[in-house]
């Protein structure tokens, strides 16, 4: 699907990129929209008064604008710039949060989330005293509401999930989950790094409290991406920068004032070609549409799976998921030697733990090989991954 905008196509013929849950290839219109920030109207945002700075004030509010729209947010004011996942849930933890909560209050998370979804809560237990719980996931390795209603107590404050995992790529059901938090008074944080880029996302229809996504694995620039929360919440957010940027005045008597949302939030210069690049990614995959990049990836996923079932020694563990991440292994071969393995016909997997490094406890192994999938694959990029992983028992004469 549209691999002829991606030049990393053209100058990598023979490549078969299957870890876009790491990252993903940008499309020519993205690429364009940086080097026409460098080379055209290069200034400052919120600065200047000239006419290439209000330009770029322009189109830096307008994808706050176009980021609203994508995930139906009701302001542009609930629309924070940050550097990605990682820093807007950190954001959320330790502006919020931290605030919020007090001493034994309980946060849910499960044994498969990401690392960024879980070191700050771990960290948060250390400062404050919070308690951090578990979600017992079902045989499948999925979230249930049953499962959440079993360790849901009095003290319970914060369900903090991904919508979709980035190992064992289940599709949480966040709808009926923030149904049951908000009658029981609790917030739900969500990382949407591994939905957002490939199904569309509603924070009004599933009430989603706190989200958090990455530009760079939805075609975008490396180094952007957006913290969303509901405009009540977002007002008690505490700046963890402070500087240029986010205050109207400030005084020798120690006065000061800062501005209104979203600014306040934003201090410093930010990484201005990083929004421009994620407007023009965002435009880019509304045109495609969403629901049509979710079907194709659901497509190719059932069409792996199938061929990685008739090899006898490979073990799938997430057979049953929706998403299109899939994780398997050779049997009794190093997930890294099978990656090595594939790389000799340029073929690209990750291995390892995949930044989610309690999961082992979850799917009983350590290191898994991931394939993810995204829009430009194709059905002959998993033929050949199929071809070769079936003539795997000459993997020690490619990789020795």
């Amino acid at each position: 699907m549209n691999r002829e905008d991606f030049l990393m196509y053209k100058n990598n013929p023979n490549l078969i990129y299957l870890d876009n849950g790491a990252t993903t290839f940008k499309p020519k219109c993205v690429i364009d929209a940086i080097l026409e920030y460098y080379t055209k109207y290069t200034a400052n945002s919120h600065r200047g008064d000239y006419d290439i700075s209000l330009k770029v004030d322009e189109l830096y509010e307008d994808t706050r604008e176009v980021v609203r729209k994508f995930i139906n947010a009701k302001s542009s004011k609930e629309i924070i710039f940050t550097k990605g996942t990682t820093d807007s849930l950190n954001i959320i933890v330790f502006s919020f949060m931290r605030y919020y909560l007090q001493k034994d209050d309980e946060v849910l998370i499960t044994k498969a989330e990401h690392a960024s979804n879980v070191l700050p809560w771990f960290e948060l237990e250390k400062e404050i005293g919070i308690k951090v719980k578990f979600i017992p996931l079902n045989e499948n390795h999925e979230v249930t509401l049953d499962n959440i209603k079993k360790v849901v107590t009095p003290r319970t404050k914060v369900i903090s999930l991904a919508y979709v995992t980035n190992v064992i790529g289940d599709i949480r059901p966040i709808k009926e989950i923030s149904n049951y938090a908000h009658q029981n008074n609790i917030l739900v944080c969500i990382d949407g790094a591994q939905s957002v880029p490939h199904m569309k996302t509603d924070v009004i229809d599933d009430d989603i409290d706190f989200l958090a996504f990455s530009g760079h694995k939805m075609l975008g620039p490396t180094g952007i991406g957006v913290l969303y929360a509901k405009l009540k919440y977002l007002e008690l957010f505490k700046p963890l920068l402070y500087g240029g940027g986010m205050n109207s005045r400030f005084e020798s008597t120690k006065e000061i004032e800062y501005k209104e949302l979203p600014l306040r939030l934003e201090a410093g210069t930010s990484n201005i070609e990083g929004v421009l690049g994620l407007r023009s990614a965002i435009l880019y995959l509304e045109k495609i549409g969403i629901t049509k990049i979710h079907e194709y990836e659901q497509e190719l996923r059932a069409y792996l799976i199938k061929g990685l079932k008739e090899i006898p020694n490979i073990t799938v563990y997430n057979e049953f998921s929706k998403s299109g991440i899939v994780v398997f292994n050779i049997n009794d071969i190093f997930a890294e030697d099978t990656s090595r393995f594939l790389n000799h016909y340029h073929i690209c997997v990750r291995a390892g733990n995949h930044c989610t490094k309690m999961v082992k406890e979850e799917i009983g192994v350590k290191n898994t090989c991931r394939v993810s999938l995204y829009l430009y694959n194709t059905k002959e990029e998993l033929d050949k991954l199929i071809e070769v992983l079936k003539d795997n028992k000459k993997i020690f004469d490619v990789i020795l």
